[in-house]
């Protein structure tokens, strides 16, 4: 028997079933990044992120190779505007959540504090989710007792939402770009007017000014 519809949602089709699974499968999850940090150093990480998007992460400084301190760094996550989204200091290892309010570009820097050329560099790590990846079906699953199958449904169509939506950005950006364009071409078509009005209106008072001189030195009639 087919699985009734899920509560609230509209129900799938068969048809775009498959190339959902595909797409899921090409798609898979994100790895987290790693990078050295040196002493007194500070590296910052960027990306762009659309409007009311859940945004999670979790990362972990591991401490210098033969140090006895410990790890030792700040982390700060701001927009493009420079509003503090996440900030902890002497930051070890922990997890931050937010949800974006606009489409910007969101920072998250790591600073050591540790002295510069005493020693070996710290190793950072940085798991970064957001959209469809952010959400915990886990706890979906167990508040709204669904089944494996359903979960698994539910994951395919926020996923298969994010993507119109990404596609439907795209192309929003596009008409933008387009408007753009074409008001651009608009007042360069202008301007070239204007410049070529300009230029016959200087050649035809030249033309008359050089008659008038010639005239006067009586070289001509």
């Amino acid at each position: 028997m087919p699985l009734p519809p899920l509560p609230g949602r509209p129900r799938l089709g068969r048809a775009p079933l498959l190339p959902l699974l595909l797409l899921l499968l090409l798609v898979g999850p994100a790895r987290p990044i790693s990078f050295q940090l040196p002493g007194k150093a500070r590296k910052c990480l960027r990306e762009e992120i659309h409007r009311d998007t859940l945004v999670t992460g979790e990362y972990e400084i591991g401490a210098p190779p033969g140090s006895s301190t410990g790890p030792s760094a700040n982390l700060k996550i701001t927009d493009s505007a420079g509003h503090i989204l996440y900030a902890k200091e002497d930051a070890t290892k922990g997890k931050f959540a937010f949800t974006t309010e606009d489409y910007d570009m969101f920072e998250a820097c790591f600073e050591s504090k540790l002295p510069v050329g005493r020693m070996p560099d710290q190793l950072v790590t940085l798991d970064m989710k957001h959209g469809v990846e952010a959400k915990n079906y886990e706890e979906i699953a167990k508040v709204e007792k669904l089944k494996p199958l359903e979960v698994e449904l539910r994951r395919l169509e926020d996923l298969s939402e994010s993507i119109v939506n990404d596609f439907a950005y795209m192309k929003k950006r596009e008409e933008e770009m387009r408007d753009t364009n074409e008001s651009t071409n608009t007042r360069v078509l202008y301007f070239s007017i204007f410049s070529m009005c300009c230029l016959i209106g200087l050649a035809t008072w030249q033309v008359f000014y050089l008659r008038r001189f010639f005239k006067a030195k009586k070289l001509i009639e």
